[in-house]
């Protein structure tokens, strides 16, 4: 039997970790979709957060993305404060509520990491993470390293 591809393994990886979230976010029963979810995370860890900090760190569409904000604001999920340096903008607080909800998914991501690295070395755990992030920052950049020559694949 022939190892398998680096995509195919990738792929793997990728649905397996999104099973194990959907079964965490069944358990924890948080019934909000995924796209509310990933906002509500942004604006837990992005300090001063925006509507526009929000759109480009998902590279989201505004339009979409406002019709989210309106969904977790009327939920009672977030809260618009003034931005004082920027009167057009509003920063973007979680609720008591909200801050709940993201806790539990916080609870749901850590059983899905320990569930998935089982059996691991810290050592495995911190080559794995380093070898991800210069792969996904290999795919930010087109391929090409930070002193701009192209990497051999």
């Amino acid at each position: 039997m022939t190892e398998p591809s680096l995509s195919d393994t990738l792929h793997r990886l990728m649905h397996a970790y999104k099973r194990q979230l959907r079964a965490g976010i069944e358990t924890q029963q948080i019934s909000l979709p995924i796209t509310q979810l990933r906002v509500l995370k942004c604006i837990g860890r992005i300090p001063e957060c925006t509507a526009s900090s929000i759109a480009q760190r998902m590279n989201q569409d505004k339009g979409q993305l406002a019709r989210l904000l309106n969904e977790l604001t009327d939920a009672a999920l977030i809260d618009k404060m003034a931005n004082p340096q920027d009167r057009r903008s509003h920063f973007l607080v979680l609720t008591s509520a909200g801050k709940q909800i993201l806790a539990k998914l916080e609870v749901v991501e850590k059983q899905a990491a320990a569930q998935m690295t089982h059996g691991l070395s810290s050592k495995e755990i911190k080559t794995f993470i380093r070898i991800a992030a210069a792969m996904m920052e290999n795919s930010d950049d087109g391929g090409t390293s930070k002193r701009g020559t192209q990497r051999d694949g």
